[in-house]
């Protein structure tokens, strides 16, 4: 692991991109925690607050659509434009105040979560060109650890920002990590061909993405298990406050958690590469499906060793599938689509999240949290099987 790590790191490309990952990530997850508390603070109210992560989200929903754009330009200077831009937007958040000014914090919001899908489209497209494609599946491992070991610190030093300065503080810090990972994004060298003529109109560009990924056996099978794990993980996800109310602990535990949880997620992304290439994307994202399966049925148990025990595995089973989804795509799709696929994959995955969420709220009230959990892991554990069943050609992670 040591040895695919230091091969990555080397790599002077695959080097600045997880820097930059690094660089924003830092921003964007202390932005995220901050804009929650900035609502709450100016409103008191819980739903309004809530509203934040929505609109972040809420431009996944047009991913496909959002993914041309990263089809029909070259994607280093879309990169490089992207961070640029939402860096600018961020400064117009000096001028919320008070709750008359909040539609602009939620415009800001919504406009920042969809370049973010363009600039994860664009991003993983140029990386396919960019990054040796047999330091493909070590570089998104990598990724993996990089976003959740920010998630770890970020929020904590952006609630202290906050505290200190107030929201508009917390926007500037995020606009100069934008600002320095557009400037890594520059030093990038990568040769990149004119974008191909796209089909005419729009929905004839979006189609003959969601055709590409659809029609690929290697592709379509661990994209469904991805939205499928998603989808129980978002009614996981809402369940997390009722299992901390039956080990009888505060809210504040649920801290405690996430952060073992992000633990989890950071081993299982420096473990990715080797993993892939000993296993295959089909039979890795069937493996992580599975421990998470095991996971979700172990929360079920009321004790603090198993919760801890539980939140750790969730950490590192829940990325696998997400891991082999996108090194899939990456190796599977001609330069020319990547965008639109990936951006459509990004939407089959994660969409689910959000749905999972609100069925696993409306859920939680009316049955039993331990029998939920069990049929949870059972569900998951039936989705485990999905990527095995597909009749495909062995992958080429596994022959690389």
């Amino acid at each position: 692991m040591t040895w695919t790590m230091t091969r990555v790191l080397r790599d002077r490309n695959a080097g600045l991109y997880l820097a930059g990952v690094v660089v924003s990530g830092f921003g964007s997850s202390a932005m995220w925690l901050a804009s929650g508390i900035w609502v709450k603070d100016l409103t008191g109210s819980n739903g309004l607050a809530a509203l934040c992560v929505f609109a972040l989200w809420a431009p996944t929903l047009v991913g496909p659509v959002l993914g041309t754009l990263a089809d029909r330009t070259r994607r280093r200077p879309l990169l490089i434009g992207t961070n640029l831009g939402v860096a600018a937007l961020l400064l117009a958040l000096f001028t919320v105040d008070s709750p008359g000014s909040l539609w602009l914090l939620f415009a800001v919001l919504l406009v920042y979560g969809a370049a973010g899908v363009v600039h994860d489209a664009a991003e993983s497209a140029l990386v396919a060109a960019a990054v040796d494609s047999s330091l493909l599946g070590d570089f998104n491992g990598l990724r993996m650890t990089a976003n959740e070991g920010m998630k770890l610190v970020a929020p904590l030093a952006g609630a202290g920002l906050y505290a200190a300065y107030g929201g508009a503080m917390v926007a500037l810090l995020d606009a100069v990590t934008f600002v320095l990972a557009a400037g890594l994004y520059a030093l990038l060298r990568v040769r990149e061909d004119g974008p191909e003529p796209p089909p005419d109109g729009l929905r004839a560009r979006v189609a003959e993405g969601v055709r590409h990924l659809w029609g690929r056996g290697e592709l379509r099978p661990l994209v469904l298990a991805g939205g499928a794990t998603m989808l129980f993980a978002g009614v996981n996800g809402a369940l997390i406050y009722a299992v901390v109310d039956g080990l009888g602990r505060s809210p504040a535990y649920v801290g405690l958690l996430y952060v073992v949880q992000g633990a989890g997620s950071v081993t299982t992304g420096l473990a990715a590469g080797p993993l892939l290439r000993r296993l295959g994307e089909r039979r890795f994202a069937s493996s992580g499906i599975a421990l998470t399966a095991a996971a979700l049925a172990l929360r079920a148990v009321p004790s603090d060793a198993a919760a801890l025990t539980s939140a750790a595995a969730v950490g590192a089973g829940l990325p696998c599938v997400l891991i082999a989804a996108f090194t899939a795509v990456q190796r599977e799709t001609p330069g020319a689509l990547l965008g639109r696929v990936t951006a459509t994959a990004h939407t089959l995955m994660f969409a689910p999240n959000a749905v999972g969420l609100a069925v696993g709220a409306g859920l939680v009230g009316l049955v039993d949290r331990q029998t939920l959990l069990v049929l949870l892991g059972l569900a998951l554990l039936a989705t485990a099987s999905v990527p095995l069943r597909a009749g495909a050609r062995p992958s080429r992670a596994s022959a690389s």
